[in-house]
């Protein structure tokens, strides 16, 4: 049997869920992933209000789609970062507040918390979403960045996310951080530092995305490898990078996605260079039995017509493991 294929609507929560749940219906999904921003999923409301979650669930059934996660990238973003002014913008207003960089760090923190309540009472085992990070900023170490500075990091993560998850531990949900730059984990080595500064708990994994590897020369597949027991949750995305020199390269020479000059660019499934197969059958390994979730970004096509063909192009990849060795029907015995 092959896995679910859902859509994460984060990039959809301009739209009603209303909206979002019948064009994922037509456009061929099994079910959502819902990001608790826009209409689609809120935190508050699913611990105060009877009836919100049941609602939820009623409105996505209705249209034939399952529910198997919930994502709250933007406010956990807040949970590590330095604060400013950017981060007014993603957040709700009660998690802003005055803008004063540790409340804000604060009420993020709790509405994680209330993120785990809110994905138990919704009835998911999994919310994806970031961390943020408050050593982000040191990537390219000059001036010459000590050690000490690195280490004062992960203890950061450590002291804000260890609370978050005694939370998550409680309610039975597991966190699963989306590997990305920005965040306290965007590689393979980063990744594994992030579990270790934890006591690698098991209420902590990853949404694995490998989008966000390719370009940067990460090795996307032994990432799976190393991590095979902590891929809580899947993002289907696809990216380019150029094979020839750009006159921006990695970081992106502050040009806006689309500009001709970027060496890399996030791109609809299947047209970029992500080798979808080989995911499928580490993941597979992995014993992965989740739902692949189309994460759709590419600045150069309609989304409608994107998400579409990324429906099909996921269930023409994905393959369910064999369950015997091909030859074993040579066998007499």
């Amino acid at each position: 049997m092959t896995r679910p294929v859902t859509l994460f609507t984060g990039q959809w929560a301009d739209l009603p869920l209303e909206t979002v749940a019948s064009k994922a219906k037509e456009f061929g999904f099994d079910g959502l992933e819902l990001a608790c921003w826009g209409d689609h999923f809120d935190v508050a409301r699913a611990l105060s209000e009877d009836g919100y979650c049941q609602g939820r669930r009623d409105l996505l059934a209705k249209h034939g789609l399952k529910l198997f996660a919930i994502s709250n990238h933007l406010v956990g973003q807040a949970v590590c970062d330095l604060i400013d002014e950017r981060h007014k913008a993603i957040l709700p207003s009660h998690v802003w507040g005055d803008g004063n960089p540790e409340g804000v760090r604060t009420r993020a923190a709790k509405e994680m918390q209330d993120t785990a309540r809110a994905a138990a009472k919704l009835g998911v085992k999994t919310v994806a979403g970031f961390t943020g990070s408050s050593i982000w900023h040191l990537l390219y170490s000059f001036p010459p960045v000590p050690d000490s500075m690195i280490d004062a990091g992960y203890d950061d993560f450590a002291k804000r996310w260890n609370p978050i998850l005694d939370v998550f531990d409680e309610v039975g949900v597991r966190f699963a951080l989306e590997v990305h730059p920005t965040e306290i984990a965007f590689d393979v080595s980063s990744a594994q530092r992030a579990l270790s500064a934890i006591g690698n708990r098991k209420a902590f994994g990853f949404n694995y995305d490998p989008s966000h590897f390719g370009y940067q020369g990460v090795d996307y597949l032994a990432f799976i490898d190393r991590f095979a027991e902590r891929i809580y949750h899947v993002h289907m995305k696809d990216v380019w990078w150029s094979e020839t020199p750009k006159p921006s390269g990695v970081f992106g020479g502050h040009l806006a996605f689309g500009h001709p000059e970027r060496s890399w660019e996030f791109r609809s499934l299947g047209r970029g260079r992500i080798s979808f197969e080989d995911v499928i059958r580490r993941l597979n390994s992995a014993r992965y039995d989740g739902p692949l979730s189309v994460e759709w970004e590419d600045i150069g096509m309609d989304r409608e017509h994107g998400a579409r063909e990324a429906c099909a192009f996921v269930r023409s990849v994905d393959f369910a493991p064999a369950g015997a060795a091909f030859d074993s029907a040579f066998s007499r015995e």
